[in-house]
């Protein structure tokens, strides 16, 4: 999709670099990661408005650190560096960065010397200052030609500098974090009052421009859509619904792994509230038959997505011709095979149906690729999907084959849906279903020693897991109320024959990962 706004974020390795695109974004102004090696033709191709430098774990002047190309700072586009982005503005234009005396992480305050347009018109949080966030180990210690200094704080003489000419500009501290309270303030001056930007980008504005591409793409043509029901399947498949009617088939395939009467339910509303075409598909028997005696974790999502491949080949040969497949993926998926740091080291694989197209010569159609999950969410309100769909924690591929650990069998199954649902019920009742990104059980392959009644139990184990989070890429561990937490192992352990112990995952990720598999 063609914008006629758009930033660049250029990438240097680091944890926030998704962030400060996302808060381009929610500024109004349509941004895209790129690694910082893209070329400069590339970046002249784009014609963005203005660059933005990630952070970076690097410092400027190792060995081996990421760096762009000096030509970045003569293309005449206004450019931001964020701590190791100032570092290298300085590095790479003829000033000095050293390791500073003393590494600073955490609350800063700044003083503000020259407000400018960068700072202009943010007020103090306190008498002196503003509260900013700041990580580094490097400062500049001599200032590049034409570069003036326009803030700093105690640990920073140079904590904010700029060239008046040239419109490059760089800050020490982290404004895309909400540690720095008007961090967003900040990026709107440097978006608005130094890219000229005019804040065409929203999730709304985006339904239109899809609708166009999709119907203008497809043409006469027919779309196969994977519903499994989840948040970004559901809103594709309103959005492709919206543009071509009845040319958008969906198939949802019930492999028996998924939630408490969680196939009925995405079957009665796509078919009877939005009149979509959708093939049911219930294939549970053949999941099952597949998973029997296997317990590797990685052994079960490859059979998971063989056979979802398989029933899928099958059940779109019997609808006849179709020209294009419809896929989910998001902007972050986009991110994690191009950013700086290249690909992921393979935690765990997930079964897509990205490996459709070449073998069933179908052309793919990737709707939100340039969007978040957030920015998803927003177009589904918009669509009219409603809260209960909009609003779900997601669910892995492998649905619960991977929250039981251990062989997957029927009667496990049983006992996990039971759990999840009674779980899901007391966080709704608590009022924290939103406020968590995403939770579930886990059926253990432990047993332990209980005793209800006057009588000795060995009986199964469930964790609970529920996350924060902004994206999934990192999260924390939730901090459920201890009386939320009391009713779901009191109805679990109760209501439940077979179950007689809960734990709580207080696991955040990194180290560990959101799903136990």
């Amino acid at each position: 999709m063609i914008h006629n706004e758009l930033v660049l974020v250029l990438d240097y390795g680091a944890q926030y670099s998704q962030l400060i695109a996302r808060r381009v974004r929610e500024a109004g102004v349509y941004s895209e990661l790129h690694p910082c090696t893209i070329p400069v033709d590339r970046i002249r191709a784009l014609n963005p408005r203005g660059i933005i430098l990630s952070g970076s774990p690097h410092s400027a002047y190792e060995e081996g650190a990421p760096l762009s190309s000096p030509e970045v700072f003569s293309l005449g586009i206004p450019v931001l560096g964020i701590c190791y982005g100032l570092q290298l503005i300085a590095y790479q234009l003829g000033g000095e960065v050293d390791k500073a005396a003393r590494r600073e992480y955490g609350q800063a305050l700044l003083t503000i010397d020259d407000a400018g347009d960068l700072f202009a018109g943010i007020e103090p949080d306190v008498p002196g200052g503003l509260n900013v966030w700041m990580s580094h180990g490097d400062h500049i210690t001599r200032m590049p030609p034409g570069f003036e200094s326009i803030a700093h704080s105690a640990n920073a003489p140079v904590c904010a500098i700029r060239h008046p000419g040239k419109k490059i500009y760089g800050v020490q501290f982290h404004p895309e974090v909400v540690h720095t309270p008007k961090g967003r303030a900040i990026l709107r001056n440097f978006l608005y009052k130094i890219c000229g930007c005019e804040g065409t980008w929203s999730p709304s504005a985006f339904i239109g421009e899809a609708l166009e591409n999709v119907r203008r793409t497809v043409g006469e043509g027919k779309v196969l859509c994977a519903l499994s029901g989840g948040v970004d399947s559901s809103v594709a498949a309103l959005l492709l619904h919206r543009a071509i009617g009845d040319r958008l088939t969906c198939i949802h395939i019930n492999n028996g792994l998924m939630r408490k009467n969680e196939s009925e339910s995405v079957v009665k509303t796509f078919r009877d509230m939005y009149a979509i075409r959708l093939e049911y598909v219930d294939a549970s028997a053949l999941f099952l038959d597949g998973l029997r005696g296997v317990t590797d974790p990685e052994s079960k999502r490859k059979i998971i997505g063989k056979l979802f491949i398989d029933v899928f080949e099958k059940e779109a040969a019997k609808i006849g011709k179709v020209d294009f497949l419809a896929q989910g993926t998001l902007y972050p998926d986009v991110i994690e095979s191009t950013s700086f740091k290249g690909p992921s080291v393979t935690i765990k694989s997930h079964h897509n149906v990205g490996g459709l197209p070449e073998k069933m010569n179908l052309r793919l159609i990737e709707p939100f690729r340039e969007l978040f999950k957030d920015e998803v969410r927003a177009v589904g309100a918009d669509l009219g999907l409603p809260d209960d769909l909009l609003w779900r924690h997601p669910f892995p591929g492998p649905g619960l084959a991977v929250r039981i650990l251990g062989e997957v069998t029927p009667a496990r199954l049983a006992l996990l849906r039971e759990a999840d649902e009674i779980f899901v019920e007391e966080v709704r009742r608590g009022g924290l279903y939103r406020d968590i990104w995403q939770g579930f059980a886990v059926l253990l392959p432990v047993r332990s020693v209980g005793v209800m009644g006057d009588g000795r139990t060995y009986g199964e184990s469930v964790a609970i897991r529920a996350v924060a989070s902004v994206d999934g890429m990192t999260a924390d561990w939730f901090r459920m109320p201890h009386e939320v937490l009391a009713r779901i192992s009191s109805r679990i352990t109760n209501e439940i024959p077979g179950i007689n112990r809960v734990v709580y995952d207080i696991s955040s990720k990194p180290p560990a990962t959101i799903e136990w598999e």
